[in-house]
């Protein structure tokens, strides 16, 4: 599957655009990091290749065919939203969370049926959350939780999911757990958008990067390509180090002004 968008423009305000004409593909078995500060525009962007918005000009495309121009149901088996954070209202169990996302695939008084049970077991078994099945959704970790999320995307069917900042609230463990899943996954055909604020989470896991500079693409490409002073400067505004041995680039680190004596 193939997800594409070309020279997408959204605004909030009639002509004051938070996206300016941005442009991307992301192909079956790839994984794309959209990179920028707060504000650049990075959720407003996934809510577009989502369908959630509705872009100003350009168009978003699946497969060629124009995403304004599917169903809601046909978008849901096609693309899946994990979010950064979900808290639900009642005490699920961790399957019944991942089995609300059969939704799109039955009719509007249907019930689960065998298909959509071996749906979820094969979702929570490709994340390695199957014994986590009937504990209760709001008792498992953040971690643990984040892996859920992404087992509902994988139940729903979706060939391509975008995750909003799925390493905001983990601890390292945690975030190279759901990471590793994730490529472990793309390896198997499936497509992702990341938003992150981490790039050297995208230099280990990223086959192209987008930078987000107030809406506006910086730079569009491989990590090892496109991560530069300049381009983390200007997306930023502070400057970094960039770590490099005969290896290729290693470690992206910001330029510490003030930095405390340890001596």
């Amino acid at each position: 599957m193939k997800l594409a968008a070309e020279k997408i423009c959204y605004a909030y305000i009639r002509e004051n655009d938070v996206l300016h004409e941005v442009s991307l593909s992301v192909a079956s078995g790839n994984i794309l990091f959209v990179l920028g500060a707060n504000g650049s525009g990075k959720t407003t962007l996934l809510d577009c290749l989502s369908g959630v918005r509705v872009p100003r000009s350009g168009q978003v495309t699946i497969d060629g065919a124009r995403l304004a121009d599917l169903s809601l149901r046909e978008r849901a088996r096609r693309i899946g939203v994990v979010p950064q954070m979900h808290e639900p209202i009642f005490a699920y169990t961790v399957g019944q969370a991942v089995l609300m996302a059969r939704a799109p695939h039955l009719g509007l008084f249907g019930r689960p049926g065998k298909a959509d049970i071996q749906a979820v077991e094969e979702a929570l078994r490709a994340v390695g959350i199957a014994n986590l099945r009937d504990r209760p959704y709001t008792g498992i970790s953040g971690g643990e939780r984040q892996l859920v999320l992404i087992a509902r995307g994988l139940a729903q069917g979706a060939g391509c999911l975008l995750m909003d900042e799925p390493a905001a609230h983990l601890d390292p463990h945690h975030q190279q757990d759901a990471l590793g899943v994730v490529g472990a996954l793309a390896d198997d055909g499936f497509s992702f958008v990341v938003t992150s604020h981490h790039p050297n989470n995208a230099l280990l896991y990223a086959n192209e990067v987008l930078f987000l500079a107030a809406g506006t693409p910086v730079v569009y490409g491989p990590p090892r390509a496109v991560f530069t002073e300049e381009s983390l400067r200007t997306t930023y505004g502070i400057p970094f180090d960039i770590v490099r041995t005969d290896m290729g680039i290693r470690a992206i680190l910001p330029c510490v002004r003030h930095r405390r004596s340890t001596i």
